[in-house]
């Protein structure tokens, strides 16, 4: 990863770009994504019970829950799951994008576990 980076590093000096022109845009780049993702938080009141959000907009509120978590701290009106919804496909929805952007464990797990048995058959 390093040899990678040092190898990208250097061929954006060689055309006139430095370290702190790189950075800047790095974070500049980042800000604008958060942006964009805070616009996305759910709690907005355009849903109903006539009009309840659905599976799509569960699934959406699963992947951008941590933000819409972080917003939430700050302001009152922002909440992490949306409470006019359509029951059970909102829920398997939002528990899917959930899961999915945080990882699901099951990854881990296996790596973990993986690792284990490769000690247990050093130690042997």
């Amino acid at each position: 990863m390093l040899l990678a980076s040092s190898h990208l590093r250097s061929r954006f000096c060689q055309r006139g770009l430095d370290q702190r022109t790189l950075t800047g845009a790095a974070v500049g780049v980042l800000v604008v994504f958060a942006l964009t993702l805070c616009g996305c938080v759910a709690g907005e009141p355009q849903f109903s019970p006539a009009h309840p959000a659905n599976f799509w907009l569960g699934l959406w509120h699963g992947i951008i829950s941590w933000i819409t978590l972080i917003v939430g701290v700050f302001d009152q009106g922002v909440e992490v799951y949306e409470r006019n919804n359509n029951g059970g496909w909102y829920d398997f929805g939002f528990l899917l994008g959930a899961t999915s952007i945080w990882g699901g464990g099951s990854s881990a797990g296996y790596h973990r576990s993986r690792r284990r048995r490769g000690r247990r058959r050093d130690a042997q």
